[in-house]
């Protein structure tokens, strides 16, 4: 029985809370809040993430039949956990996530590193995230963003910096699991198709764009998502 393990990544409250219609929805998944992100110390760059995860997963017993589910950070740690480890992972579905280093707007890392000092910036900062998470349902957006504040804007520049550091272009087309790629076509960033460069790489992967959808597909339309999610499981069985 395949067993899911939920990723997060910087935004969507930059924890596991991201996975709330999640978890509710599948029984028995599970989503590992990463270090440095409400407590503990954050890793130094995605294969230790990667070790943590497995390490979080190992101790629960959770050693194969992985099914890993990740948006942008999340989705790297499972791309690296599916590339080093294919006999533990059974599938994989992600998202918002690139097997090369991103490019990102001019004063991206910078608009982190002064809400750390300045009061304004701050709030520049928090009016970003709920713009980010647009689609989100407000009451779970409210939620979201009081983590945001317990995290703070240093985790996810620290985050920012680690996804771009990640390059498995090298190994990509190697990838042994099951693969299925999301891609929200309302991201209100426009960032490139990665997920489909990934697709391209990856043979008998499937890329899916979605409507109506931006950064963070689980957290944006559940029901559409989980539906997703409920037909790769099924193709796994």
């Amino acid at each position: 029985m395949p067993q899911l393990v939920f990723i997060h990544g910087p935004g969507a409250g930059a924890c596991a809370d991201a996975y709330y219609y999640q978890l509710q929805h599948f029984p028995g998944s599970v989503a590992p809040t990463l270090p440095g992100h409400l407590e503990g110390t954050r890793c130094q760059d995605v294969a230790r993430y990667t070790e943590w995860v497995r390490g979080w997963l190992w101790a629960q017993g959770m050693k194969k039949d992985l099914v890993l589910v990740g948006y942008t950070l999340g989705a790297s740690i499972a791309l690296q956990y599916g590339l080093d480890y294919p006999d533990e992972v059974k599938g994989m579905v992600i998202m918002t996530v690139a097997a090369r280093p991103k490019v990102r707007p001019a004063g991206t890392y910078e608009m982190r590193l002064r809400a750390l000092e300045d009061p304004k910036a701050y709030e520049e900062w928090l009016q970003f995230q709920m713009t980010a998470m647009q689609f989100v349902e407000p009451g779970l957006r409210e939620r979201l963003m009081e983590r945001h504040k317990q995290v703070g804007p240093l985790s996810q520049y620290h985050d920012l910096k680690t996804i771009d550091a990640f390059d498995v272009r090298d190994r990509i087309a190697t990838l042994k699991p099951k693969l299925l790629l999301l891609r929200g076509l309302d991201d209100h960033g426009s960032p490139p198709e990665y997920e489909k460069e990934i697709h391209e790489a990856v043979p008998g992967s499937r890329y899916v764009p979605l409507k109506g959808i931006g950064h963070f597909p689980p957290t944006e339309d559940p029901k559409r998502v989980n539906a997703l999610i409920e037909e790769f499981l099924a193709e796994l069985r």
